[in-house]
């Protein structure tokens, strides 16, 4: 383990309250959490760092998994199924999260050319440059005067070294207004703030101002997944933080959200989250905190 690994551990463990921290750093939160069984949720445009532990990560027909100085790049809204692998209670799993500031991403796009994109669905060791930079951010946490002056130069230094590695292409992307990442960001958009009408491809490419078949070809290469099987997951989510908040009536949350048929909403929860509505509702209402999604 490297001197840098091992501070970034240490850090992180002394500063980490429950399974997920915000942190005073801007834009940073920081992870800690045991074994944990498959839990779903929507991951934005951000980094994850696995510190220690292990991580694998159901994103449509694609998996990942995170050991330890690895990351991966979420360039948009993304549905995700995640489950902590490899921890316990003397070596918990540890991750940082780094929430994407684009108009910082843009601003060194204008300065340095960012290297030529890997595998979009594939985690990556983190070198011993990016390493650095970001256990000199996670000391920021010891040194909490120091965070209105060094935090956004540290954070700069850290996008630059991510636009230098093997996901730097995704980041050239997603800063770009006219990428074809930012249009399936705006398609993304409007299926999460409209989960309960039906899509159409047609009109979402019209959103993204592309074509359909350039527009479904490139949805599907940043979700792993199609549009409609997107917006199913959506609903299905939004329908559990429904059931969780106003139990009682599955019927009411499936139309709600846009099923037309409750049995056919109540196969497709089952399927995804492995018991039916109510039964899993009063699950994770009874859980509490182990039901949140760990960064």
């Amino acid at each position: 383990m490297s001197e840098a690994l091992q501070e970034l551990i240490e850090i992180a463990s002394r500063h980490a309250r429950g399974r997920r921290t915000r942190t005073a750093v801007p834009r940073v939160s920081i992870g800690r959490s045991e074994v944990t069984p498959p839990l779903s949720g929507v991951w934005g445009s951000g980094i994850l760092f696995v510190l220690q532990g292990a991580k694998t990560v159901l994103i449509g027909d694609r998996a990942l998994r995170y050991n330890p100085a690895s990351y991966f790049i979420y360039t948009v809204e993304t549905p995700t199924i995640s489950q902590i692998i490899e921890a316990s209670a003397a070596r918990p799993y540890l991750a940082i999260g780094l929430t994407l500031d684009l108009q910082a991403v843009a601003a060194l796009l204008v300065e340095h050319a960012p290297a030529l994109s890997g595998d979009s669905f594939s985690t990556s060791p983190a070198d011993d440059d990016l390493l650095d930079a970001l256990r000199r951010m996670l000391r920021l946490l010891d040194r909490p005067a120091e965070i209105p002056v060094l935090a956004t130069m540290i954070e700069r230094e850290m996008l630059f070294r991510l636009l230098q590695g093997p996901q730097g292409g995704k980041l050239r992307e997603l800063a770009r207004a006219d990428g074809h990442l930012s249009r399936i960001g705006r398609a993304i958009a409007w299926i999460r703030s409209h989960p309960h009408q039906p899509v159409r491809v047609g009109d979402l490419a019209e959103i993204a101002r592309m074509s359909s078949a350039a527009f479904y070809r490139h949805f599907k290469a940043a979700t792993a997944m199609s549009p409609i099987q997107y917006q199913k997951q959506i609903r299905l989510l939004e329908a559990r933080h429904l059931l969780i908040a106003q139990p009682g009536n599955v019927a009411r949350v499936a139309f709600a959200v846009g099923y037309e048929s409750a049995s056919q909403f109540s196969r497709e929860y089952a399927r995804q989250f492995g018991s039916p509505p109510a039964r899993d509702a009063a699950r994770l209402s009874a859980e509490g905190e182990t039901a949140i999604e760990v960064i």
